[in-house]
């Protein structure tokens, strides 16, 4: 058999006995190393173990934290081993690799946090809502319609971001507070930004699902300010967001429906049924959406649906 693939095909028997010979170089050039590694580790740390026994009657009599040692909270400062925000915020010391695979979830999860906790979610939802309605397949494209959103959702959150900078980041740079207080004192902005766009019934919708205990009082503005955490804000937050942008995109739809209704039925009594209405509709609805200023009125409608 092996006289028939030679005589069928020399190149690919040629090739297939190079490398299987160079694969098992290869194979027992790494067993080689691999051997002369752990025996080079097994004699360094035989020595190392010899050299630290006769160095420890030397380093006994030192003072001060050694490398490794945990720096209490007390004995925190600037620059020494076991100070960090982790510390500061939580108050376990950890190491530097962890805190950087902490900030970098962070840092990923910080779209996130800009969709769910701010405007965005609802003026980019109803811009998509009116691009179905006008029918104009990818025009225009998500980017555009990102781009809108996000600086709509910068204009609209000004004020809440000045007055986190003023309250929480200015002192926090300043070293006047620490990082947990800039954090409580940031989230004050956000949660009352949030709680004026949330109604009653989504709040209490999600205290009833967390299980929460609802003052004698009900929920009064000094409530829900204060003490209701942001686990149920959010998703209140959220939902009412949703609710919105659902019935924006409701009347978006009703005059685009109508254009359609009256293209259809005129096709029809023209008798081009196979004419698509779809295809005559559209430019109808851009004319019209241009002679009546639509953007303005758009972003007009979104940024005065918010309360202030």
């Amino acid at each position: 058999m092996i006289k028939r693939l030679f005589n069928a095909d020399k190149k690919l028997v040629l090739r297939f006995f190079v490398s299987f010979l160079l694969s098992a170089v290869l194979i027992a050039l790494l067993c080689g190393l691999r051997t002369y590694a752990a025996s080079s580790d097994n004699s360094s740390g035989e020595s190392s173990a010899v050299s630290s026994s006769s160095d420890t009657s030397n380093t006994s009599d030192t003072s001060g934290p050694q490398p490794g040692d945990y720096v209490g909270d007390d004995d925190v400062e600037v620059g020494t081993p076991g100070s960090s925000v982790l510390q500061e915020l939580v108050g376990v010391d950890a190491s530097q690799p962890l805190e950087v695979i902490i900030l970098l979830t962070l840092i990923a999860l910080a779209p996130s946090l800009l969709i769910m906790m701010t405007c965005f979610m609802r003026i980019v939802i109803v811009l998509g809502f009116l691009r179905s309605a006008m029918q104009t397949q990818n025009t225009p494209p998500n980017m555009v319609l990102t781009g809108m959103a996000l600086f709509l959702t910068i204009f609209i959150m000004a004020p809440v971001f000045a007055e986190i900078n003023e309250t929480a980041y200015q002192p926090y740079v300043n070293e006047k507070i620490t990082t947990e207080e800039a954090l409580e004192t940031a989230s004050v902005p956000l949660k009352r930004f949030m709680l004026k766009q949330t109604s009653n019934d989504d709040i209490e919708f999600f205290i009833q699902l967390s299980k929460t205990e609802l003052p004698e009082t009900g929920l009064t503005d000094e409530y829900k300010e204060t003490e209701l955490p942001l686990t149920v804000i959010i998703p209140s937050f959220m939902i009412s967001e949703l609710k919105r942008a659902f019935q924006m995109g409701f009347m978006i739809f009703l005059p685009f429906l109508i254009i359609d209704i009256v293209v259809g039925s005129t096709l029809m009594s023209m008798g081009m049924m196979m004419l698509p209405p779809a295809m005559i509709s559209m430019p109808f609805k851009i004319l019209i959406f241009v002679l009546a200023d639509g953007w303005k009125l758009m972003i007009g409608s979104v940024i005065s649906s918010y309360n202030w």
